[in-house]
Formats: structure tokens, sequence, C-alpha cells
């Protein structure tokens, strides 16, 4: 009979693509692992691997074994989080995502607030790109991400929690005048700084500003926004930082900002998590709490 702790170490060996990775993942031995999966292809009748020198490959039937398995791991998940859900309050293990656009300013005040409201939930934090957290979500490795809005999957459901303006940076020593607002017109004439490929905050930049096809676009190898504060500091360009950001990343550099015009270009920063997940009302109260925050540190869109 196939048993859970199979479909586990499976799983792992799928994902990570190596014996040695998946056992430590799963805190077994080596050996102790490929032990578990042969009985697993035995039980099936199938062979789920192939096994090299560099790692191991699916088969065909491995593919969609594997597919099949995470599901079966998820639903067991969700099951566990909806006996845990009766409680009126967030409680146990919650594995949340956050993207390193919205993390350093959003967590810092956050967490003393969850410890507080929730002192018995078990938090897990994993901070990474979008497309990686979405991934996870879905093979249920994640139960709940913080990331701007919308996330285009009919698994997954989400809430809206407030808007986040961009505004424009620029050196302190760049002589601009009083009470000017900037452009998307602007942003043409000097060297746009933004995060490299794969930060969905780059795109949405880019996308409120119409800014597709902007010629002087920078995205090469900067992936924090601390970075490319420092070179806006330093004269090398001007960038497009979100409203959330300013109390930390002005700290950091002789930076000055200038708010767009009218309709002033804004991402959205919400919650997602799997549709078939029972725990939504907790989520939503979560939400609730990292509003809080999110309206102090953008002044709740009225600056």
């Amino acid at each position: 009979m196939i048993s859970l702790k199979q479909l586990r170490y499976f799983d792992a060996v799928a994902r990570t693509g190596h014996f040695g990775k998946a056992a430590e993942q799963c805190a077994v031995t080596q050996p102790a692992l490929s032990m578990q999966i042969q009985d697993l292809e035995r039980e099936l009748g199938t062979q789920l691997l192939e096994r090299g020198r560099k790692g191991v490959i699916l088969t065909e039937s491995g593919r969609e074994i594997a597919a099949r398995a995470a599901q079966v791991l998820t639903d067991i998940r969700d099951m566990v989080d909806c006996a845990r859900r009766q409680g009126s309050v967030p409680s146990g293990p919650l594995h949340f995502g956050v993207i390193p656009s919205i993390a350093p300013y959003i967590l810092p005040p956050l967490l003393p607030l969850i410890r507080e409201h929730y002192p018995d939930l078990d938090l897990h934090l994993r901070e990474t790109q979008t497309q990686h957290l979405v991934r996870e979500l879905l093979e249920g490795r994640l139960d709940l991400l913080l990331l701007g809005l919308p996330v285009d999957d009919p698994n997954i459901e989400t809430v809206r929690l407030f808007d986040d303006r961009f505004l424009l940076a620029t050196s302190k020593a760049r002589p601009i005048a009083k009470n000017v607002r900037a452009t998307p017109r602007m942003l043409e004439r000097d060297r746009l700084l933004l995060l490299e490929e794969g930060h969905c905050m780059r795109d949405q930049a880019l996308a409120v500003c119409n800014l597709q096809r902007v010629g002087n676009l920078d995205t090469t190898g900067a992936s924090s926004l601390s970075t490319i504060v420092q070179m806006v500091a330093n004269g090398h360009g001007i960038t497009l930082l979100p409203e959330l950001s300013l109390d930390v990343e002005s700290r950091h550099g002789a930076i000055q900002v200038i708010p767009f015009a009218e309709p002033q270009p804004r991402r959205i920063i919400g919650l997602a998590w799997r549709r078939s997940s029972p725990r939504k009302r907790h989520f939503v109260e979560l939400g609730k709490l990292i509003t809080a925050v999110g309206a102090k540190r953008t002044a709740g869109g009225k600056r």
C-alpha cells in the first residue's frame, strides 16, 4: 500500500531533482529515502525516475505521479488546516511568502503585532519573487502570500489590502522646482533604474507609467531597492520608489522624491491563498492587521 511517507519523499526528489537534497529536506538518510521510493515504484509497477550521476530525471509516468502526489499532499495539508480553523484566531503553522519589494518595509512593524495578537501562530517566512511564491503556494509549500495584485490563476483567491503609490526619486544634488509634479515623459529624459527582470514591481512600474518601450531603461543586476537608491543618490540615474519604502529607503541616501501628477501611478498590495484552503477567515483577519500597518507606511494614500 502507498504511504504518505513515500509520497513526501518522492515529491521532494521530484522538486529538487537530487536524492541528496531531497533527503536533507526530509531529514532522513539518502539510502532510507531511496528505499522508500523504490518501494513506491514496486507498488505502482512503473519506473518513476531515471537515476544518473548528475541527478535524477522524471520519467513520463514519474511526471504524472509527481503532479498527483503534490496535489495529494496539498489536500492533506488543507485537511489539517480545516481541523485547526475551528479556533476564532489564527494559530498553528503558517508558511507566509512575501515579495522582496514589500518584506523589508512591512515585516519590521508587522511581526511584533502578529506575535501580540496571535501568540499561538507559528510563523514561517519565505521571501522571494512572485513567480516562485505562486508556484510554492500551489504546491502546498506555502499557505499565504503578500504581494502585488493581480494574480491570474483560477486556483488562487486574493483580497485587496491597500494601494501603494509610485514616486519619482532623484538625487538631492539635482535642482527641482518647488511643487513640481512628475510625469511619465520626465522618465524618458534620464537613465531609469529599476529592479532586474523577475521582480513584479519592475513590471508594474513599467505598466502603470506606460514605459514598456523606454530606451533608457537599466535593469541589469539590481535585485534590491536599497542598491538602486544608492545609485540614484550618487547621480547614476532616477528611479520609481513605492511609497511603502520611503521611511526606510530615504535614510540610506541623499535622495528627493517627487509625487506624480494625477492620476498617480500605484500598485495594489494584497493577499493570495489557495482557493481550496479552509483558512480564509484567518487570512482575512491577518489582512486587516497588514492593512493597518500599510496605511501608516503610506499615510493611507493621502499624502
